[in-house]
């Protein structure tokens, strides 16, 4: 749920050997080129979330760019100003610690029943969310079967009552997290009447995880979209509580508009303001990616339900210092790639995407789909599962569920790989499908063997091939071949003046080799 300005991440892994790379055989091979310097003209186009370590060219503090050269890029503005103004919003919950009671409707049967899970996995997951907000935390949690989940109080009189007699007597708590997709604003305000206490669900919640994780401007301004049906109803509920004077004849110091039509309005317009913001970012996203393009970059997009480890395995794939990842749901938002090397020594891009969710609200959903049209755009996909977790197989059927709304080429699709992590808390863990691999990023458990894995793959997707060419050593062969393939190794032939050069060529690269040198 993916896409945003991307932060390359060259550098940190040039420091200590790639794994499985093998060392050239001869001493004219120079040392490979670092990463940083093959994507300096792509660095300059790509934003780095806050809060990390990037490369130049990314976004300061204040939320201008600056170029590699230490001069500011010129930007409009107004446009910038209205950018900012976009971004300056209420807080949709209370700061402070907050003692939740988390209150869970089981609907035993019916069409609502939930399918391939139960009560206890969606109260675990529902927990993970209240503790990803500081100062949060679950005192209580209540499973509450409910016959009527579509009536406006969700729950019949009887049960009503009693959950409002034990919240009421609970003095520790302080807030209720209902763990429902979505309550009407009326629903709301009745249950905070009869439990005296602040009511929140799951988009709310989300939405907030989502507000305190966004670091780039993208994604701050795909989640003040995603707000956008929340400040609606807001809206009607308030006009409502006024007396309907919204649709009486009352109009706004003159304007031939009544209250509700000059909210509605205001709303239509910072939706259209925000659309045309993420159309400008997206412009400069594609321009990218037709720099990567250009440049020839595999791209490797990592995806999963959230949490299951896909930061962690990038930075164990490249070994990027730079990034930290948070044990705890949605810690990335910001889709950044991670420069790592293959153990041929092709250099790929790894995209660290935002996780899944099952149940993700709607609004959500759509605000981040534009992020998620990346991937489409990727030479492979590596889904990376928690095998540890109870609903490993729910979030499986999620994720690709997921993307398979993304209409991606069947090609695409079918060449995944699925990468089934965290096998460290499952001893003996053996995967029951042969094409799967099990790893432990944490520990570095079955690293090799997946970099060999996304090594075939890439090679198969973007039509390189490993060829041995023959070149003369006075001429700028070897170091046109260099600058355009990736080199694995020279054997010099001192009587000839030449050099055996084995590298590795996309097709395209080959055909200008053979243009600019023949015979």
């Amino acid at each position: 749920m993916w896409a945003l300005r991307a932060a390359v991440r060259g550098g940190a892994w040039l420091s200590r050997a790639v794994r499985g790379c093998r060392p050239p055989r001869a001493a004219l091979l120079p040392p490979p080129p670092r990463p940083e310097r093959a994507l300096a003209a792509v660095r300059g186009g790509l934003g780095c979330s806050e809060g990390r370590e990037g490369g130049r060219g990314g976004p300061r503090a204040d939320g201008r760019r600056s170029r590699a050269d230490g001069e500011e890029e010129p930007e409009d503005a107004e446009e910038e100003e209205d950018e900012e103004e976009l971004l300056r919003r209420d807080p949709l919950l209370p700061s402070g610690t907050r003692r939740v009671c988390l209150v869970h409707p089981e609907i035993k049967w019916g069409p609502g029943k939930p399918q391939g899970t139960r009560a206890e996995w969606q109260v675990a997951e529902a927990r993970a969310l209240v503790c990803t907000l500081d100062g949060w935390s679950v005192v209580a949690t209540m499973v509450v079967p409910t016959k009527t989940p579509d009536k406006k109080l969700i729950f019949g009189r009887g049960t009503l009552e009693q959950l409002t007699e034990r919240i009421r007597g609970s003095p520790e708590i302080t807030a209720v997290f209902l763990n429902v997709e979505k309550l009407a604003t009326p629903t709301k305000k009745d249950l905070e009447a009869a439990w005296r206490v602040p009511v929140f669900d799951r988009f709310t919640l989300v939405l907030h995880i989502f507000r305190c994780n966004a670091r780039t401007k993208e994604a701050r301004l795909q989640v003040a979209l995603a707000e956008l049906p929340l400040l609606r109803s807001h809206v009607k509920s308030n006009v409502a509580h006024l007396g309907g004077r919204g649709r009486s004849s009352r109009y706004t110091m003159g304007s031939g508009e009544s209250f509700l039509q000059v909210q509605q309005r205001l709303l239509r317009d910072r939706e259209a303001k925000i659309q045309k913001a993420l159309e400008r970012l997206r412009r400069k996203r594609r321009l990218l990616g037709q720099q990567w393009r250009r440049r020839e970059f595999p791209v490797v997009s990592v995806v999963g339900y959230t949490n299951c480890g896909k930061s962690t395995l990038i930075k164990a794939l490249t070994g990027d210092a730079a990034i930290q990842p948070r044990d705890q749901l949605f810690a990335t938002l910001d889709v950044t790639a991670h420069a790592g090397r293959l153990p041929s020594a092709l250099t790929v891009l790894y995209m660290d995407t935002i996780g899944f969710l099952s149940q993700l609200p709607h609004s959500l959903v759509e605000s981040f789909s534009a992020t998620l049209q990346d991937v489409a755009h990727s030479d492979l996909i590596v889904h990376v599962r928690d095998v540890s977790h109870p609903e490993t197989e729910l979030q499986k059927a999620s994720v690709l569920s997921a993307l398979g709304g993304l209409g991606l080429p069947d090609a695409l699709l079918e060449s995944m790989v699925e990468v089934h992590n965290k096998v460290d808390l499952v001893p003996g863990y053996t995967p029951a499908e042969p094409d799967v691999l099990a790893v432990s990023a944490l520990l570095g458990l079955g690293l090799d063997e997946l970099m060999a894995r996304v090594e075939d793959a890439i090679l198969r997707a973007t039509g390189r091939r490993t060829l041995t060419l023959r070149v003369r050593l006075a001429g700028p062969q070897l170091s046109w071949l260099h600058q355009e393939a990736t080199v694995q190794a020279v054997d010099v032939i001192p009587e000839a003046g030449a050099a055996d050069v084995k590298v590795i060529i996309s097709d395209s690269a080959y055909g200008r080799f053979q243009k600019l040198f023949p015979g």
